[in-house]
Parts: structure tokens; sequence; C-alpha cells
């Protein structure tokens, strides 16, 4: 299963007749076995790495740090549960460290993210504090090159 996991997050294009291939399982075994972590929520779905800079898109992303105060008994699951049901929450995660939760969220501008966090985040009961980073340009995703330049070992310094 961890094969055929580690192949499908490398490419989920592979068709199932590839994947049988590359496991030496029957194209049928495969289908059955993704069928299975799709139903029991392993899988949650499929994605695409975009250049968005080869894009028309205008979106602008923001990596937020947020520090909060847990509530009894639940800790930081209510504030996140909350917090990820807003459209322009990409994702969250709770961090160790100097802030609690991470997250990436996306915006038609800047002025819209800002909004996002001093009118929503911010506001929020059990915030403290908020950090904002706007990402400016994406190198590497997934282990994916974002861009299709050459890439020079020799300029790695040990």
């Amino acid at each position: 299963m961890n094969e055929l996991l580690h192949l499908l997050k490398t490419n989920a294009r592979l068709s199932n007749a590839e994947l049988a291939g590359m496991l030496g399982r029957t194209e049928q075994e495969v289908a059955e076995q993704i069928h299975v972590l799709e139903s029991k929520g392993v899988i949650r779905g499929y994605t695409a790495i975009v250049n968005e800079e080869l894009t028309r898109s205008t979106e602008v992303e923001a990596l937020i740090e947020l520090r909060v105060t847990p509530k009894r008994d639940c800790g930081f699951d209510d504030i996140a549960k909350t917090i990820m049901m807003y459209d322009e929450v990409e994702s969250i995660s709770l961090m160790s460290g100097m802030y609690d939760l991470a997250l990436t969220v996306k915006g038609e501008s800047l002025k819209d993210v800002a909004m996002f966090v001093s009118q929503r985040l911010s506001a929020m009961e059990g915030v403290l504090a908020t950090a904002t980073h706007f990402v400016l340009k994406r190198y590497k995703e997934k282990g994916i090159f974002i861009e299709d330049e050459e890439f020079d070992e020799r300029s790695l310094i040990w």
C-alpha cells in the first residue's frame, strides 16, 4: 500500500495499468486497492501542480501564522475547524514552535488577504497574534520544480 501511495503522490495521472506494472500486481488489484483507500479517506483528493506565473491569474497567496489560546477539553481543534471553513483557507496545520497554527490563504489581491486577516482571523475569539507572509514566487512544490530551468548541482555548497 505504501508503494502505491508513493507512486500516486509522485504522479496521480498514472493509469491503473501503469501502476500495476510498476507494482507487479494486476490492474484489477490496483483498482480495488485505490477504491479502498478512497472509501477509507486515506486518499482525500487529486490535484495538479501549476506554474501560476504562466497563467493569467492575479490571485495572491499568503502563509499566515497564528498564535491562539486553546479551548478547554478540545485544544486547538475547535478554532482550526472554524478557520478551515473559510473559502480563502487552502490549508491549516497545527505547529510546534513560536506559533500554533499555520494557514495557507488565497485571495484576489493583497487587500483581500489583508482584510481576511484583519476582519475575520484577528477578530476571532482566542486569536492572540497573526503574522502574514505573502508568497512572492514558488520554486518547488511537492518535490516538483516549478520552472524548467536547468539545475546545476555544482553550485551546491556542502
